[in-house]
């Protein structure tokens, strides 16, 4: 079977249950505040539940077989309700559509996840499967384990007027950090653990998980709204990689402001680099 014939193609009702221990965990591997997030899921948990699915997907011989390198380019997601920790979700995913470019598949697969309130998120990921490697970076050493930049807590803040610009968030994960965080969510893709994998698909070495760098933005949008359900959607676009150890921050502005809610625009950046990591549409509850 070709990567083109997935097209169409439904995986599961996979079982995501959001156990204490399990959302627990999740929070603990992003740097989450584990005191907001102890009844509820936080928006990033939505990665878990993708990771319940997508594994059969990217598991595919069709898949597989050809993917020298697998990137996760963009991935859009819409929470209609808090969830409760302790709800047992059902996943369910499709392959949406297949665009070849020469050796380079785009494969658009949607998510849905419901449980006994209904329906909880949706989501569309993008991801880029190749032949050939993503790129020809050069060699780079591994930092130390628990190397890692500056951190800072999400604290809950005022939501600026519109077009005034956000505070910046700090963030950084170690080695030990993606680590975790492939423990946490089931994204057991080598490149984020593995110095060989990651430099057979051409890159210099580890790089964070483009979830893990998804759950930072949520982070900085949540901030701006208290309870259990702070977004309606985001849609976050992978540009570059980071590598463990790497000082980023997270910037951004109000776009937009009314009685529906909030349009947020943010980028995660490095310094010295002129185009961000990561770049981020959200919209926040009321």
């Amino acid at each position: 079977m070709t990567v083109e014939a997935l097209a169409g193609r439904a995986f599961g009702p996979a079982a995501c249950p959001a156990a204490p221990g399990r959302v627990a965990g999740f929070v603990a591997a992003t740097g989450d505040d584990a005191g907001r997030w102890s009844r509820f899921a936080p928006p990033g948990f939505a990665a878990v539940a993708l990771f319940a699915v997508v594994p059969e997907l990217l598991g595919d011989p069709a898949v597989a077989g050809s993917a020298r390198s697998l990137l996760h380019a963009e991935q859009a997601f819409t929470w209609a309700r808090p969830l409760a920790v302790g709800e047992e979700l059902a996943v369910t995913g499709r392959v949406a559509g297949v665009r070849r470019r020469g050796e380079l598949h785009l494969v658009f697969f949607e998510t849905a996840a419901a449980g006994t309130a209904g329906l909880w998120m949706e989501g569309l990921s993008t991801f880029l499967v190749s032949a050939e490697a993503a790129a020809a970076a050069s060699d780079e050493d591994e930092p130390p384990a628990e190397a890692r930049a500056r951190f800072a807590p999400a604290s809950p803040i005022p939501l600026p007027a519109a077009g005034e610009a956000l505070p910046v968030l700090h963030r950084s994960a170690s080695r030990a950090d993606l680590a975790r965080y492939a423990a946490a969510t089931g994204d057991h893709n080598p490149i984020h653990t593995d110095h060989a994998a990651a430099r057979a698909a051409g890159l210099p070495g580890v790089i964070a998980h483009g979830l893990l760098l998804a759950a930072w933005l949520f982070q900085a949008a949540a901030r701006l709204r208290p309870g259990p359900h702070p977004l309606q959607s985001a849609r976050v676009r992978f540009r570059r990689p980071l590598r463990p150890g790497v000082a980023a921050t997270i910037t951004g502005r109000v776009a937009a402001a009314g009685e529906s809610g909030a349009e947020l625009h943010l980028n995660l950046e490095t310094a010295g680099d002129p185009s961000p990591l990561a770049t981020a549409e959200l919209r926040v509850t009321p």
